[in-house]
């Protein structure tokens, strides 16, 4: 799909992920000369399955790291670095993860709106402790919790079929062409 990339294997996953932290610092260096940067496109990263995929890209950034490189692997502090800053230059994150352990400590805060759907009391604790009590989990598919801030929101998400979902994906881009 036009302006779609998508990585399968994790050497790519960590090439894109350097690559993105690149145009994040040109971005910011173009904020910094001109104040604005509201004519470039916003750029959404869909990171799917969080924990796993952090836990590769640093396992395989130590299977290529040469002696003098960094030990931690400059994809994963190309994710931190975007989710820090990432916003003021429109580009955006959305991801998935069962526990969001992955994703370190302060980086957690920098989602503003957290979907959950099914989770246990104790993932709830982790990912959005500032909610009290707990809401009671609904088994029932595509009822989630969204939370905002301090406030939680009982919500219906769309379920789609894969097929139902690319075609939507499809028409909404051969639209925008």
């Amino acid at each position: 799909m036009p302006g779609v990339t998508y990585c399968r294997e994790i050497s790519d996953v960590h090439g894109a992920l350097v690559g993105l932290r690149a145009e994040l610092q040109h971005r910011l260096a173009l904020i910094d000369q001109h104040g604005d940067i509201d004519d470039l496109p916003r750029l959404t990263l869909v990171f799917e399955a969080a924990d796993t995929t952090l836990r590769r890209l640093a396992r395989y950034w130590d299977t290529i790291r040469e002696k003098d490189d960094p030990k931690t692997s400059p994809a994963v502090d190309a994710f931190e670095y975007v989710l820090f800053a990432g916003p003021q230059a429109r580009i955006h994150v959305l991801a998935t993860s069962q526990l969001a352990t992955g994703i370190l400590g302060e980086g957690r805060e920098n989602f503003s709106t957290k979907v959950m759907g099914r989770v246990t009391t104790r993932t709830w604790e982790r990912l959005a402790p500032e909610i009290h009590p707990t809401p009671e989990p609904n088994t029932q598919p595509g009822h989630v919790h969204v939370v905002q801030g301090w406030n939680t929101h009982p919500t219906q998400v769309l379920l789609l079929t894969d097929d139902e979902a690319a075609a939507g994906i499809t028409a909404t881009v051969t639209e925008e062409d």
